[in-house]
C-alpha cells in the first residue's frame, strides 16, 4: 500500500509570535494561548495533550491524555500509576507534553519532570468524577492484557451493584501528576515555512530564558 502526501500543503497566515508582544512568563502566555483555544470553538477538547514517557523497554511512547489543571508551577493530569505510562514515569521522570491546536496554527512542547500530586487533590479530583468515571478507575488494570471486552463489562455490572448507593473512594493506584517544566517551546505557523518559534527555558524557580529558534 503506498500514497504520496507530498502535495499536501498550508499557507499559516493567521497570527505571529513576537518577543515584544508577550509575558516573560511562558505560563501566562500558555494561559493566554489557552484561553484563545477555547473561544475559538474550533477544537472539540482544547485540553488534549500528548504524553510522551521513555518505556522500561527502553521506546520512547506517547499517548494523548487530558490536561486537568494548570497552574504557575505546571500542568496535572490523572491515570492508572500501575499503567505503562505510570511504571514509565516511576523508572524515569523526564517527560514530553505538548498541545496541538491546528485552527490556531500552534503547537506547544513541553519538556519537565512528573510527579505524583498530593493524595488529597487527587482524592478531591476523584470525588467531582461522574460515578461511571470512578468505577472505570476500579475496572480497569491500565494497560495489562485481558481476553476480552466482555470481561470489562461483566466486571463494572459487579461493581455498580456492590457499589450501590454506596460513596466510590479512590483507589490509591489511581491519581494525578503534576509535570513541571523545564522548558516551554511556543510555535506558531507562518508564511512560507518561517514559523515563529519562541522557547523560554527554567533557569531558576520562576526565572525563564526567553530564546528565539529558527524555524
Amino acid at each position: 500500500m503506498q500514497k504520496d502526501l507530498g502535495d499536501y500543503r498550508k499557507s499559516y497566515e493567521k497570527s505571529a509570535l513576537l518577543e515584544g508582544a508577550i509575558s516573560e512568563n511562558p505560563m501566562e502566555l500558555f494561559q493566554k494561548w489557552f484561553h484563545e483555544t477555547e473561544a475559538s470553538e474550533g477544537v472539540d477538547e482544547p485540553n488534549a495533550m500528548t504524553v510522551s514517557t521513555i518505556g522500561l523497554d527502553g521506546f520512547p511512547k506517547s499517548r494523548v491524555v487530558l490536561l486537568k489543571k494548570f497552574t504557575y508551577e505546571g500542568f496535572i493530569f490523572y491515570t492508572n500509576y500501575n499503567s505503562e505510562k505510570g511504571k514509565a514515569i516511576a523508572a524515569n521522570p523526564n517527560v514530553c507534553v505538548s498541545f496541538f491546536w491546528p485552527n490556531m496554527e500552534r503547537q506547544v512542547i513541553i519538556k519537565g519532570k512528573a510527579e505524583k500530586i498530593a493524595k488529597n487533590l487527587s482524592d478531591g479530583y476523584f470525588e467531582s468524577r461522574p460515578d461511571g468515571s470512578k468505577l472505570g478507575a476500579l475496572v480497569s488494570d491500565q494497560s495489562s492484557v485481558i481476553p476480552s471486552r466482555e470481561i470489562l463489562e461483566t466486571k463494572l455490572k459487579a461493581l455498580e451493584r456492590e457499589y450501590e448507593n454506596k460513596e466510590i473512594l479512590r483507589p490509591e493506584h489511581w491519581g494525578g501528576y503534576l509535570v513541571r517544566p523545564q522548558s516551554i517551546e511556543f510555535w506558531q505557523g507562518r508564511p512560507n515555512r518561517l514559523h515563529d518559534r519562541i522557547r523560554y527555558v527554567l533557569v531558576d524557580q520562576l526565572d525563564w530564558k526567553m530564546e528565539r529558534l529558527a524555524p
